[in-house]
């Protein structure tokens, strides 16, 4: 997320200056790449680019073609090959061993599908979002639609297609998208035509909620930043939580235990992370957390024998905490990697949240068996309309 708010403070910043811009985004991935669909990479007329769309190996020949798609002013698709060896574009022995698609599309600042305006639109909003994008595989040099639609879960529809039967269709796998939480890519096949299409999924940002301003949570707030999170601060003192002390993106609540949560807009991306060093003021806070179901890390910094005074103690007020809940309690919090400073401290914890978020372990990955990435279905499902 963090990536993509750079490339949105770059195209607005080109967009005040009157400088035309190119967007390129990966739309697809045959195999492996260092990247994955949905890498996007800003490319501005002067050739300035803000993101990446691989490790390097693409962004020299994509800016070419980026300048390309300005100066015909449409939608291109591109096909790079990572498994060719002889390829003198993308270079020898990449090792990814993948096809990646790239489409580019020339931004206007007047259209209301401008990509980027509805990026923007998505990364500002806790809700989660589907965003169209459509191209053509078999006829790379025809037309290539590009950004189309833009839903957001249960409300507005921004954009429309001509073809009715293709948008009907679109909207029920858009709705699957929703349901299962990830991104889906369809072939519509109409009359010996066929459209591709990559229907992404956008997750609400994660909001982190650090219960506790003291000194070492600045640290963690620092590099919470960096990852593009919404950051909230909640304490009871307001010589410590004060905006002076902590980055500018954080949001400062004072409040009392049973106040606070009444001013966090909480859903299944926002994470706790308890470190007061005021026992109770911490303990108050896990008992009015228990009943939000959907909060998946709720941390807590300190031993064991802390953790488990605070069940013994709720248990006896009648809270008794479910199996269900204590599986989302981590405590002590943290990966284990030795941490003893505060800054060390702040990326166990933020490592130990990044994989409960995305389903991982948190292991050595030279002790994992099959690929780093956990192979997503980027196959085209074809669908006759």
């Amino acid at each position: 997320m963090r990536e993509l708010k750079t490339i949105i403070e770059a195209y607005k910043k080109a967009t005040s200056e009157g400088i035309k811009t190119v967007l390129a985004t990966v739309v697809h991935v045959d195999g492996s790449s260092y990247r994955r669909p949905s890498a996007r990479m800003l490319v501005d007329e002067h050739g300035i680019t803000t993101g990446a769309i691989s490790g390097g190996c693409l962004e020299g020949d994509a800016l070419r073609k980026a300048l390309h798609a300005l100066v015909q002013n449409r939608n291109v698709l591109i096909s790079y090959d990572t498994s060719d060896e002889a390829d003198a574009v993308v270079g020898a022995q990449l090792g990814c061993e993948g096809i990646i698609q790239v489409l580019f599309e020339p931004l206007d600042a007047k259209d209301p599908m401008n990509p980027l305006k509805l990026l923007e639109q998505i990364i500002d909003s806790q809700k989660p979002y589907v965003m169209v994008t459509l191209f053509n595989l078999k006829d790379k040099r025809g037309e290539q639609p590009g950004c189309t639609l833009l839903l957001e879960e249960g409300e507005k529809i921004t954009g429309s297609i001509d073809n009715e039967k293709l948008y009907d269709s679109i909207l029920k796998d858009a709705n699957i998208v929703f349901e299962e939480k990830r991104s889906l890519f369809r072939a519509y096949e109409e009359d010996q035509t066929t459209q591709n299409a990559f229907i992404e999924y956008f997750a609400p940002a994660v909001s982190l909620v650090i219960v506790g301003a003291g000194n070492d949570t600045q640290g963690l707030a620092l590099m919470a930043e960096t990852l593009g999170w919404n950051i909230y601060i909640v304490d009871g003192r307001p010589s410590h939580a004060s905006e002076s002390r902590f980055v500018s993106s954080c949001q400062i609540i004072v409040a009392k235990p049973e106040e606070a949560l009444q001013n966090i807009p909480i859903n299944e991306q926002t994470v706790f992370v308890l470190m007061t060093h005021n026992y109770h003021y911490d303990l108050s806070i896990l008992k009015c957390l228990l009943p939000y179901d959907q909060v998946p890390y709720i941390g807590i910094l300190g031993p064991k024998k802390k953790f488990q005074r605070m069940v013994d103690e709720l248990k006896e007020k009648g809270i008794e905490i479910t199996q269900e809940q204590q599986d989302r309690i981590y405590a002590p919090i943290g990966l284990e990697i030795g941490a003893e400073t505060p800054e060390e401290i702040a990326i166990s914890v933020l490592a130990e949240i990044n994989a409960v978020l995305n389903g991982t372990k948190g292991t050595f990955l030279r002790d994992k068996q099959g690929p780093i990435h956990t192979k997503e279905n980027t196959q085209f499902d074809t669908l006759k309309i």
